[in-house]
């Protein structure tokens, strides 16, 4: 939203606002940033107001709304991804069927907040650097000598800010930061008429040596650890964090067939198990060179690779366009990270500092799916066929289970169809006479589920029975 990542909402006093997710596409060159702050808000805008820290007083030709669309484009090219493939078809003189079947995550949706007018009162030490109308936003670039006056000043103007606001906004300052205010220009027609859920996401232009992201600002109106997904596009390489460690998300499990229609909860499950064993790392889900020289641009393509148009609308102005507007194409570097944090304020105690790497090399979070062959498998083959299949897929339930932590015992029937149908064609192979029955072959056979020791089990009990037995009756031996 509008934007847990940086700023904290400021609502009217018997509003209560929380934010959980944000989405940010950031990117930068050299010491300058562009960042795309995302709005999904549905509500009256007319209660909610935004505060964010900037490094520097922004011109009005540094603020530009954009369509969310860019965000829909960028979650639904580099969301972790699920890939299908198919078996081929066990019997002899039968031809191979292979597919690759991507499925994209739904982008977590965030929330925001915009404000009531404000009016500088110089007691404050308060003061009013520049005022915009930008798309449908109004918007004012503060600037203070405390924190306790500039929440005085908005508190004074009817507002009610979090708990512990005055804590977090000290240090900014301090720095000497700004903070952009934001509003919504409610005299525009779509409002009169009803239609405040169709805010854009806004976009900021500064520069500034230090690459980072005021998170604390956020955490005000947090109930507990929130959500950001960072985009990052540079003209280097991978983008990481200076200050938390980055850390690769698990990829390229196999799982079962089953999470196909539980895959946003299966994405879901996997973050959190890993944020749990590290709770103050960046996560890698996505890193991809998407540069001219480099002809493949995805591997598998989850969705369409952002066109230059798009990229150059995120702030990638450095990119030479060349072609008709029937044939458009760029020359030049860029570099696509992207970044999934779960922050608190116990384990993000600073914000979040980044830096540019020359790292290009690729990743993705990726796991894949193998279905068996379905048809008829008449041939001596299947015996040895559906013995790969179940161990595979007791495998994909081990390598579920330690991802996500699910409860598995639901899905008991997985393995056990491909158990039965392995039995079937080892005694099917027994009949005809094709094979003869090892010795031990018992052993061999698959138990119930749970119960495949029984047999070692009762051997060994009835070996100490036995010695008990002998040692009890030993006199009548």
């Amino acid at each position: 939203g509008l934007s847990s990542f940086c700023g904290f909402y400021v609502a009217k006093a018997e509003t209560k606002i929380l934010n959980q997710t944000s989405q940010v596409i950031m990117a930068r060159q050299g010491d300058r940033t562009v960042l795309t702050m995302s709005n999904d808000f549905q509500g009256d805008v007319k209660d909610f107001a935004m505060v964010v820290p900037v490094p520097t007083v922004l011109q009005r030709d540094d603020i530009r709304v954009v369509e969310q669309s860019l965000f829909d484009q960028m979650d639904a090219y580099s969301a972790p991804r699920l890939v299908e493939y198919y078996d081929n078809p066990p019997c002899p003189m039968e031809y191979r069927r292979a597919k690759d079947k991507p499925m994209a995550v739904p982008a977590m949706p965030g929330s925001v907040s915009l404000e009531e007018d404000v009016a500088e009162k110089p007691d404050y030490k308060v003061t009013i650097e520049a005022q915009y109308t930008v798309g449908e936003y109004d918007i004012l670039i503060l600037s203070a000598e405390e924190s306790g006056g500039l929440k005085r000043w908005l508190t004074d103007n009817g507002y009610k800010i979090p708990e512990g606001a005055e804590e977090v906004l000290d240090p900014y300052i301090k720095s000497n930061l700004k903070f952009f205010v934001v509003k919504v220009d409610l005299s525009q027609a779509q409002f009169q008429q009803g239609q405040s859920q169709n805010l854009r996401p806004l976009q900021i232009s500064f520069r500034s040596d230090r690459f980072m992201l005021p998170i604390r600002l956020g955490m005000a109106n947090a109930s507990g650890p929130q959500d950001l997904i960072v985009y990052a596009l540079t003209d280097q390489g991978r983008v990481e964090t200076v200050n938390y460690p980055t850390v690769k998300i698990p990829t390229d499990r196999e799982i079962p067939e089953f999470v196909r229609e539980r895959f946003p909860a299966f994405y879901a499950g996997l973050f959190t198990r890993a944020w749990l064993k590290q709770p103050n790392a960046t996560y890698l889900e996505y890193a991809w060179d998407l540069s001219s020289n480099n002809p493949i641009h995805c591997d598998p393509c989850n969705g369409p690779p952002p066109m230059v148009q798009q990229m150059r609308q995120c702030g990638v102005d450095w990119l030479s366009v060349v072609g008709d507007q029937w044939n458009q194409r760029y020359t030049g570097n860029v570099f696509l990270t992207r970044l999934r944090v779960r922050y608190d304020r116990q384990n993000f105690p600073q914000d979040l500092v980044f830096q540019v790497t020359p790292n290009k090399e690729s990743f993705q979070g990726r796991y894949i799916m193998n279905h068996p062959y379905r048809g008829e498998i008449a041939c001596d083959e299947a015996y040895g066929y559906y013995k790969k299949v179940l161990a595979r897929r007791k495998k994909e339930m081990a390598e579920l289970q330690a991802l996500t932590g699910w409860d598995l015992s639901p899905y008991a029937d997985y393995t056990a169809e491909y158990r039965r149908k392995r039995n079937d064609a080892y005694e099917k192979l027994v009949k005809e006479g094709k094979i003869k029955p090892k010795k031990g072959a018992f052993w061999d056979l698959e138990w119930p589920e749970g119960c495949e020791k029984w047999p070692a089990l009762l051997l060994v009990a009835a070996s100490i029975g036995a010695v008990w037995w002998a040692g009890r009756h030993k006199n009548n031996l």
